[in-house]
């Protein structure tokens, strides 16, 4: 999987991998992709192997004030994704609902550490037993949805344990694709963008995460913890900048509750700079960074202060599910992923016409499709 450096630093910030892994229950057995004879392989027959199961993952990292991290994760995070799998192996082979427990290691459950039995547990009496009977049911697809979800929070705790003795600098989005027991998993933390494009329709498999559409999360953050503020924000939302003149007066605001509009009596604390500021593309959570979910900076702070932007920024990722096995699909029928730099400039809809011109001109039949 090859990325091409675009110019804008001297180590190329955006990265990208592509893996074909297997996981069973103990040791880890990683095979790259090396032809397009694997990728043409059944998919089927891959998928199931001797009580162990395998998938493919797709990943694009988007990098940003440096390389470093956007290429650990490119190296990584498909790693992270098999330890949570493994213990799952034989769950997700099934189609009932997921057990509610695990047993632990069974070897010398039953003994202390004196070699003496320990008393069994005995059952709580039968009219508590009563008042918390309901159960929820599990499916094996929310376990591999929790998977992703674990191995992106794994991910971002090494990046910042190691982020000093490795030279592990900036930050990244990430936007990752899990082909797995028939279904396609796609996570993105970040403003990077999947879509299926299928008989020239577009579906959208992601969701962006930008300072506007995570709005209020932001803020409901800052309003429960006003000291990240560092008494230089606001968590409250305005049109734009108030000027020391309207001050007393009544302007248009809204808060972590409200997705309309309301006005309030500005007051001195309204000053403050808005913690989130700016519109589309130019928004930004505290004036320094447009992006508010993906991998590292961990060490990034407001300019010219000592305010931490990271507790604002999260690293889990948003997952959507598509049952490609219990779809109809034709040859030219495929997934676009792309980060922001493909996005900004063209629409969806564009990008099915490119790909439905390109694929008209070159048939199924031909080497380079």
């Amino acid at each position: 999987c090859r990325v091409i450096n675009a110019g804008k630093s001297h180590h190329n910030e955006d990265q990208a991998c592509c893996e074909f892994l297997v996981v069973e229950d103990s040791d880890l057995k990683h095979n790259s992709l090396q032809s397009d004879q694997n990728l043409n392989t059944d998919l089927q027959t891959l998928c199931k192997v001797n009580d162990k199961f395998s998938f493919y993952y797709w990943g694009l990292f988007d990098g940003h004030a440096g390389y470093g991290c956007a290429l650990t994760a490119s190296k990584l995070l498909h790693l992270q994704i098999c330890d949570q799998l493994r213990e799952l192996v034989h769950i997700l082979q099934q189609t009932t609902a997921a057990p509610l427990c695990l047993e632990p290691d069974t070897r010398n459950r039953n003994e202390n550490v004196s070699g003496m039995s320990t008393p069994e547990i005995t059952n709580p009496p039968a009219e508590t037993t009563m008042r918390f009977h309901l159960e929820k049911q599990v499916f094996p697809e929310s376990l591999v949805i929790g998977a992703l979800e674990n191995a992106f929070k794994q991910m971002d705790k090494r990046i910042e344990r190691e982020r000093t003795s490795h030279s592990i600098d900036g930050g990244c989005c990430a936007l990752v694709t899990v082909y797995l027991m028939g279904k396609l998993y796609v996570a993105n933390a970040g403003d990077s963008r999947a879509i299926i494009i299928r008989e020239g329709k577009t579906i959208e498999m992601s969701h962006e995460f930008t300072p506007e559409t995570e709005r209020q999360r932001l803020q409901l953050l800052a309003s429960i913890n006003p000291e990240l503020l560092g008494n230089e924000f606001t968590c409250l939302e305005f049109p734009r900048r108030i000027q020391q003149k309207e001050l007393k007066k009544r302007m248009l605001y809204r808060d972590h509750t409200m997705t309309g509009w309301a006005y309030k009596t500005i007051e001195e604390d309204d000053m403050k700079f808005p913690l989130v500021y700016g519109e589309g593309k130019k928004a930004r959570v505290m004036a320094t960074i447009g992006v508010t979910r993906g991998f590292g900076d961990h060490d990034l702070k407001v300019y010219n202060s000592n305010i931490s932007i990271k507790p604002f920024l999260s690293c889990m990722p948003g997952v959507k599910v598509y049952d490609l096995d219990g779809c109809d699909h034709n040859a030219d029928d495929v997934m676009i992923m792309g980060t922001d730099g493909l996005w900004d400039v063209i629409t969806d809809r564009e990008v099915a016409d490119i790909v439905q011109r390109i694929f008209t001109s070159h048939g199924p039949d031909q080497s380079n499709r």
